[in-house]
């Protein structure tokens, strides 16, 4: 790790006082930082702590909303549950696959944009079908709004890397 990934998360670490009772607020800002939970973070925290890695990554593959691969910049996720897959949210986790040259085994773009992903719920049922982008909610999704919604974003991004010239 440099010194400014070790710095970041002494950072962290000490926004929430180095309280081991803390682990999951701690876990969900690394996440933040990061869109995963990199090892070499995780062993960090763990010696920092006091824990041991095995408490650590019992944490991290307990919770669902953690990662230990890494997630594009962009993580959408497409609801299916009851009221989202009765609205047909399959043919709109359909098109951002494609649109996006993903997969359910790949995932995440190449260029580490984009990350796709199903949930079971977002708790947005009324307004159905629903994704998120990093936890943004869209609601009333279609094929269409998925195609446009992807344009915006890489047109965003295309804005910002302006902006840094």
């Amino acid at each position: 790790m440099t010194h400014q990934e070790i710095a970041k998360l002494d950072e962290i670490l000490q926004a929430h006082d180095y309280n081991s009772t803390l682990l999951i607020a701690i876990m969900q800002e690394i996440q933040k930082e990061y869109h995963y939970l990199p090892e070499e973070a995780l062993e960090y925290i763990s010696k920092k702590l006091k824990l041991s890695e095995a408490k650590i990554y019992g944490v991290a593959t307990f919770y669902e909303n953690f990662s230990l691969e890494p997630k594009g910049k962009y993580v959408i996720k497409i609801c299916d549950g009851t009221a989202c897959h009765v609205r047909k949210s399959v043919p709109i986790l359909e098109e951002f696959r494609k649109i996006l040259k993903v997969s359910e085994a790949k995932p995440t773009t190449d260029d580490m944009m984009f990350t796709v992903e199903t949930v079971s719920c977002l708790g947005a049922c009324g307004l159905a079908p629903v994704c998120t982008v990093n936890d943004h909610v869209h609601p009333a999704m279609t094929p269409e709004k998925a195609r446009e919604l992807i344009q915006t974003l890489k047109e965003q991004e295309k804005e910002g890397e302006a902006d840094e010239d």
